[in-house]
């Protein structure tokens, strides 16, 4: 059978429309760095980019002194990834905010609160999406130091972030680690994931209003990071929120005035506060780590701080399998609840107290702590009946004791074996059935890796268990 020239030709169009179409999903491709096509960032068309580019930045031993604004929008199908190349022997390409540089023509607002940001531009003012940041490191953003932006040289403001979203759905920030700026990261995006990235040394000396990570967002998933402690002097905490719809899962997290502030959606986010996920919490797996004057003595702050209760969170913390560690010599206070009507299901987690002289106070505030399958230590005691407004139940439930048998808490290996340890048995089922997405299925490896962890051992307290490999 012989084909009519018309079929033919028909034929060759198709075939030409489909090879264009693969070219479109797989999107453009830009090299930045030494004996690439763009030797500076700012070469990259940063309003331009559309669905499927990729903009993939080498390392070169001298940083790169530039800031810039990403405003794409990629599709779950085609992403628009700015991505770091490490060196040979895995350094991440530098991102430096002192005497950064913004790309001529590139118009964004707020570029003193950021070195990298995702939002609008007056160009495309629309909301960015599908985004993926990764493998760079990020320092430098926080006063005294200075930048040039689109009027000259400005200096940065207090609470500029070395990663901020300002706006966007669906952006994943992953591998990256962001150091000496104000604010590490910060989040007002709808579906933002964070993972295996290192944030630390962030803050402004004497301040409490900058931190590691400071998000108000629909949607926040931190796992697998390793949130080391505050810059010297600065006493922000380590990760505070209030989003709807925060998980908290597999992270390292140590130091800060508090490792975790989850406090109220206030009026200026209010519309959060009305999701129904403000009123759930999930954290699950971590390891908590509170160092000997460490600030504020409390693990965990549950509620808000704004002063306006009508927005605080007065759900349900769901806090299971974690690990705690305090170095202090006074007090640790676990959880303290701000607001009242706050409940924290407090399940299958250990607290060990690393000295002979600190003690452990498990709740603060006004709401109620339901214990269950825990590994607390001896020197800890429930509140007083009637003399506080904290509601403690289940404290029967848990068991209490020294150590409860980790591999070498000297070496900071805090995993336990999966037989014959003392807190054997300690872990209960949870409260209820969980979604499949928050079920205890992987826990945390040093650093910013995970493993699987085996369903047999859950009747083990704690984020961390030996593997078999």
């Amino acid at each position: 059978m012989t084909l009519s020239p018309y079929f033919t030709r028909a034929a060759g169009v198709a075939a030409l429309l489909f090879a264009l179409c693969l070219q479109l999903a797989a999107g453009r491709t830009f090299e930045v760095g030494p004996g690439r096509e763009l030797t500076a960032v700012g070469s990259v068309p940063w309003d331009a980019l559309q669905a499927g580019d990729t903009v993939r930045i080498h390392w070169r031993p001298q940083p790169y002194r530039e800031k810039w604004n990403v405003s794409a929008q990629g599709t779950k199908a085609s992403p628009v990834s700015v991505e770091g190349v490490p060196s040979p022997d895995g350094k991440l390409p530098v991102i430096e905010g002192r005497e950064a540089v913004t790309p001529p023509g590139l118009d964004f607002p707020g570029g003193e609160r950021s070195i990298i940001r995702v939002g609008p531009t007056g160009r495309r003012p629309v909301t960015p999406s599908y985004i993926t940041i990764k493998n760079l490191e990020v320092r430098g953003g926080r006063p005294p130091c200075r930048f040039t932006g689109r009027e000259g040289g400005a200096a940065y403001l207090n609470n500029t972030a070395g990663i901020y979203i300002a706006a966007g759905n669906q952006i994943t920030i992953r591998g990256c680690i962001i150091r000496d700026c104000a604010n590490g990261l910060m989040s007002s995006g709808t579906e933002t994931l964070v993972e295996e990235c290192h944030i630390f040394d962030n803050g402004n000396e004497g301040s409490i209003y900058e931190h590691n990570v400071y998000t108000s967002a629909s949607g926040m998933i931190f796992q697998y990071n390793h949130l080391g402690p505050l810059r010297r002097s600065c006493p922000g905490n380590n990760l505070k929120d209030r989003s709807a719809g925060l998980v908290v899962r597999y992270n390292w997290i140590e130091g800060g005035n508090r490792q975790l502030d989850l406090v109220d959606a206030n009026e200026h986010h209010a519309p959060l506060s009305r999701e129904p996920r403000y009123r759930e919490t999930f954290v699950y797996g971590n390891v908590f780590v509170e160092h000997e004057g460490g600030g504020n003595n409390q693990i965990v702050h549950y509620g808000g701080d704004s002063g306006e209760e009508e927005f605080y969170r007065k759900g349900t913390l769901h806090f299971y399998y974690n690990t705690v560690i305090s170095f202090r010599n006074d007090a640790t206070t676990l959880f303290r609840l701000a607001g009242g009507g706050g409940v924290i299901d407090c399940r299958n987690n250990i607290v060990w107290l690393n000295n002979g002289r600190g003690h452990l106070v498990l709740g603060a505030g006004r709401g109620h702590i339901v214990l269950a399958g825990n590994w607390l230590p001896d020197r800890c005691d429930p509140p007083s009946e009637g003399a506080t407004k904290l509601v403690v139940t289940g404290f029967a439930k848990t068991r209490r004791g020294g150590d409860p048998g980790f591999l070498d808490s000297r070496c900071a290996d805090f995993r336990l074996p999966p037989t014959n340890a003392p807190a054997a048995g300690v872990a209960l089922p949870l409260s209820r059935p969980l979604d499949p997405g928050h079920a205890p299925t992987l826990q945390y490896q040093v650093h910013r890796r995970k493993a699987d962890r085996p369903p047999e051992t859950l009747t083990l307290p704690g984020a961390l268990v030996q593997s078999e490999d």
